[in-house]
């Protein structure tokens, strides 16, 4: 039976960066008022997101950078009783409140027990609501609101706890994923393929380190139809030599034409075609195994229409 999981937990709510930031809260309601309102939530189905550990954490971070922004974390708590401030920034973009350290073990710990049930065959596929994002948190710096790398822990996951040799990662989000590049760089068991505004923040990607990453940057104002091609002459024979044995997709929707964030023009279409494309490659060579995790999207309604028609993709419904 086709299965599809919903992962998510109030913690990633309570994670903000301060009045005015555009990864809010407010992103998870969006998505869910659109899957309930559409019925998705009948579809799915829904699980709650444990805790990651530090350890798991550290299959993809450096042991240091784990401790540093638990430091933090307990530091900013402590400060906020005592009277003082309640947020603390790491740079101008990306900020602790008191409630980030467990939204970030909620999040990672998502798309590891997605990957679980995946593996298991409790699922054959999951879509994970949670926030803070990762794909641009290197292994030893968190970065452009994110703190730890979902989809690179995930990943690393499947390939040491549960054996897998070869995974893939596709990233649709506006922005390169230079912190998934960062980590998973030059490892032979996982092949990366994505798209990217470009030249845009983070200003990378467009030089592959490694032979490993296939990662397409496009100008500004590209529209669906040349983001289909790279997708068919660049991505897919890729992915078909790979034979990746599952696949992890860091989901942003902020290269949909309504989001202020990036000036790509993509639309609700073009992300459940994207998303079939992939399942058609998760089903010849994974047994249909994908585990997705929310990245950026940052129109509120934009993101809720592209997260429904990506999980109706997902879901084949």
């Amino acid at each position: 039976m086709h299965k599809t999981g919903f992962y998510t937990h109030p913690d990633c709510r309570r994670h903000d960066m301060g009045q005015g930031h555009p990864e809010c809260p407010e992103r998870l309601d969006a998505i869910e008022d659109r899957m309930l309102a559409s019925r998705l939530l009948d579809v799915v189905e829904r699980r709650e997101a444990p805790l990651a550990s530090t350890e798991t954490l550290e299959l993809a971070h450096d042991r240091m950078h784990v401790a540093g922004i638990r430091g933090l974390a307990d530091e900013l708590r402590e400060q906020e009783d005592a009277g003082g401030m309640d947020h603390l920034h790491i740079d101008p973009d990306t900020a602790l409140n008191r409630h980030t350290w467990n939204a970030v073990l909620r999040a990672a710990g998502a798309a590891m027990a997605a990957t679980d049930a995946v593996m298991a065959g409790e699922l054959e596929n999951a879509f994970c609501a949670v926030r803070p994002p990762g794909h641009h948190a290197c292994r030893s710096r968190s970065m452009g609101f994110c703190f730890f790398n979902n989809v690179a822990v995930a990943a690393r996951y499947a390939l040491e706890r549960h054996g897998l040799q070869r995974v893939a990662v596709v990233d649709f989000d506006v922005h390169h994923g230079n912190g998934t590049e960062d980590i998973l760089s030059g490892d032979e068991r996982v092949l990366m393929v994505g798209i990217f505004q470009h030249p845009f923040y983070p200003y990378s990607g467009a030089d592959a380190k490694a032979k490993n990453m296939l990662n397409v940057p496009v100008p500004a104002f590209t529209r669906g139809p040349a983001i289909r091609e790279i997708v068919d002459t660049l991505w897919m024979p890729r992915l078909e030599e790979f034979r990746p044995e599952m696949i992890f997709i860091s989901a942003g929707f902020d290269a949909h034409r309504e989001d202020d964030l990036g000036q790509l023009g993509l639309v609700e279409a073009d992300y459940a075609w994207i998303t079939r494309r992939i399942s058609e490659v998760a089903h010849r060579h994974a047994k249909g195994r994908i585990v997705s995790c929310l990245e950026g999207g940052y129109n509120l309604d934009a993101l809720g229409r592209s997260v429904e028609a990506h999980v109706r993709a997902l879901a084949d419904v």
